[in-house]
């Protein structure tokens, strides 16, 4: 028996500055994406995927990333779902941070959700260590990033949520209001514990790996070391190669300025202004791409007009958002110290 599916309501949907179609609206091979979406995540129209729509080929790459690490890789789902709050918390997504509250409950662990609502740690120490190690993953160098938390032999499953989660709490930031369900609802505790029963079913069945892959465009190879042999691994590689293509809506010298300009980040927050943000009236593609790597919930409506506009579509915008989000998870990803992690983690501690 399929387990229900959670329908949101598409009107409310919070879309800032593109306006995608609705899920149903869909044809061909986004159509299959979003039919993939609502059965194995249990959401049909999930925002998050939505306002990915005018490029089909990022809306594919960030599924398949999501689904092959968070829903059918190794490991606990709750542990999992620990990471990647750990990561929205350390980039600020209120939106996203709801949301893996949310599904905390759908796990079961309905106290552990709470918990962390109120602002508290988790009362088991593995739990506490990987909410930790999530969040670390933001700042190179961070004492939190080893040992890993998790078994070495789900390293993919693991990394791979986390940097899907760099990755969405950019675009979510930059593209999406704050609230996850209209009205702010689910800062209330019965919402938050009904919506997470409601996809509880979907969420504990085994998806099998894989199914994801037939829906990429292209083979953009088999993906980092630290995922090799796993599903994961191609996934990493497609979004990388899908966000990657942005890069041709830049000058050669803004595409340089962003680059250096992230390659330098330490994994703070930025100041409201700081210098090597460029000015919107002179290099409005670059300052788009730069706030969205470092700071994408401070991109403005200004920052938006000054960029779109013809021949610039939603299509376009999307993917300099994703450019500039994946440059940040690009530097996120090298930095981290997997295999002296993996070489000092405690055998035997589950999440």
């Amino acid at each position: 028996m399929t387990p229900p599916i959670l329908t949101t309501p598409f009107t409310t949907a919070p879309f800032r500055y593109t306006e995608p179609l609705p899920p149903r609206s869909a044809t061909g091979r986004t159509a299959e994406i979003h039919r993939q979406i609502a059965e194995d995540f249990g959401i049909d129209g999930a925002a998050t995927f939505v306002v990915l729509s005018s490029a089909p080929e990022l809306l594919a790459a960030a599924w398949a990333l999501m689904r092959e690490s968070l829903l059918a890789g190794d490991g606990s789902r709750t542990g999992k779902e620990l990471a990647a709050l750990g990561v929205s918390r350390a980039n600020r997504c209120p939106f996203c941070v709801d949301a893996h509250t949310v599904l905390l409950h759908a796990t079961g662990d309905h106290a552990l959700a709470e918990r962390l609502a109120r602002g508290e740690s988790p009362e088991k120490e593995v739990q506490a260590r990987m909410l930790a190690w999530g969040e670390a993953t933001r700042v190179p160098g961070s004492a939190d990033l080893t040992p890993l938390p998790f078994f070495a032999g789900h390293t993919a499953a693991y990394v791979g949520t986390a940097l899907s989660f760099h990755f969405i709490n950019r675009i979510v930031s930059a593209l999406l209001t704050e609230n996850l369900l209209p009205g702010n609802v689910q800062r209330f505790r019965p919402v938050r514990s009904l919506v997470g029963r409601s996809v509880a079913k979907t969420l504990r069945r085994r998806l099998v790996p894989g199914t994801s892959l037939a829906l990429l465009e292209g083979d953009a190879g088999p993906g980092p070391s630290w995922a090799a042999g796993t599903t994961v691994g191609p996934a990493y590689a497609a979004l990388r190669a899908a966000a990657t293509a942005g890069a041709g809506l830049l000058t050669e010298t803004d595409r340089t300025l962003v680059q250096d300009t992230v390659a330098a980040w330490d994994g703070t927050h930025q100041p409201l202004v700081w210098d090597a943000l460029p000015d919107r009236a002179d290099r409005p593609g670059a300052r788009l791409a730069m706030l969205a790597a470092l700071a994408p919930y401070r991109i403005t409506d200004e920052d938006v007009a000054a960029w779109k506009r013809p021949p610039y579509t939603d299509h376009c915008l999307v993917q300099l958002v994703a450019y500039g989000a994946f440059a940040a998870v690009d530097r996120i990803e090298r930095a981290l110290p997997l295999d002296a992690a993996a070489s000092r983690g405690v055998p035997g501690r589950r999440e």
